[in-house]
């Protein structure tokens, strides 16, 4: 009989958990094969098979509303959901951020502070910098959120200073949070299959989703988010700012749909990577969901083959490959909202 280290033993463990290993586990191969192409296939069929003699008609509480584009399938659920955002006095926090002003960095901050300029009110009393701290003490009680985020995400330190952005959101309404994701048919110039918002109303989220049942209906799905949408919104997303926000503008231009998109972002990917890149193997949002809160997803499917599965239900006229893709959404959008408390929880 062998005898192995404790080491040794530590090392065979590990290889067995890789397919790579000239013997793996029974662990490694089911991994192994949840992620292979033949997989996702065989899952699509039996979908296909499960679902064979249902509709969009049996999706829970789904109905067709109407546009001016046209009707659309909407599906809303809601469920309760812990989410606080307590008060931290954010105006008086910005007063101590002297790298808000023009032509102060980060050496510059610290040489003030550390001749006794704590703040930007102390600086009122600066040879140089008297003007530009009263001007902007003046206007600062009078910026609306939108505003204050433009100043903090513009800011050129904003990078080494993007816990404030986090922490102010205290300024606003919790309901003006617009937590967003859009599953495609591809990465540009190709239709939104379907958008999914949610909202918090008192301590329940409502998941609201619009679902594009034939190609030609994708003018009206925009059309219905947008209706979610007004002047306090507050974008939350993850990866939003690089995709599904220039995406959604570039599908209005070719609908020929008048929309402002141009609200204030959160993008909760950037926070993610910033907050929680040392203790997480990545910053993906199911990795997120999984090692922080818990969740870990079943029967779903990654973004590569949504565009086949969607296919699929076109062309069998079958609802059992788009059910996982809506559930896949909703579950994205709901977690936006974990997230989010979470990270105010944290820089606070």
């Amino acid at each position: 009989m062998t005898d192995y280290t404790e080491h040794e033993m530590y090392l065979r463990r590990v290889l067995s958990n890789s397919i790579g290993s000239m013997n793996p586990s029974e662990e490694a191969k089911k991994t192994a094969r949840k992620f292979s192409n033949s997989y996702y296939m065989d899952y699509k069929q039996k979908l296909l098979n499960d679902y064979a003699d249902m509709t969009l008609d049996d999706i829970e509480n789904s109905e067709i509303i109407s546009t001016s584009f046209g009707d659309t399938l909407k599906i809303a659920e809601s469920e309760k959901i812990k989410f606080e955002i307590t008060d931290n006095d954010f105006k008086r926090q910005i007063n101590n951020n002297l790298k808000l002003l023009p032509k102060i960095g980060i050496k510059t901050e610290q040489n003030l502070k550390n001749k006794g300029y704590s703040t930007i009110e102390s600086l009122k009393k600066h040879d140089k910098y008297c003007d530009i701290a009263s001007s902007f003490l003046d206007k600062i009680d009078d910026l609306s959120f939108a505003e204050i985020v433009e100043i903090l995400d513009n800011n050129r330190y904003s990078k080494k200073c993007r816990d404030n952005i986090l922490k102010s959101i205290s300024l606003t309404e919790r309901e003006n949070f617009k937590f967003m994701d859009i599953e495609t048919l591809g990465l540009s110039n190709v239709p939104i299959i379907l958008i999914g918002i949610a909202e918090l109303k008192g301590n329940r989220i409502i998941s609201t989703q619009y679902f594009l049942r034939e190609i030609y209906e994708e003018g009206a799905v925009i059309e219905a988010y947008l209706s979610h949408l007004d002047e306090d919104s507050v974008h939350v997303t993850f990866n939003g700012k690089s995709f599904d926000v220039p995406f959604i503008k570039n599908r209005c231009l070719y609908n020929r749909i008048d929309a402002n998109m141009d609200f204030p972002h959160l993008d909760l990917m950037y926070f993610a990577k910033n907050l929680w890149k040392d203790q997480l193997p990545n910053c993906q949002l199911q990795t997120i969901e999984r090692e922080l809160f818990g969740i870990e997803r079943e029967g779903d499917v990654p973004g590569q083959y949504i565009p086949d599965y969607y296919n699929a239900y076109l062309n069998e006229k079958n609802i059992g490959p788009i059910v996982p893709i809506i559930e896949h959404n909703r579950q994205d959008i709901v977690s936006l909202a974990s997230f989010l408390e979470k990270m105010y929880e944290e820089v606070n």
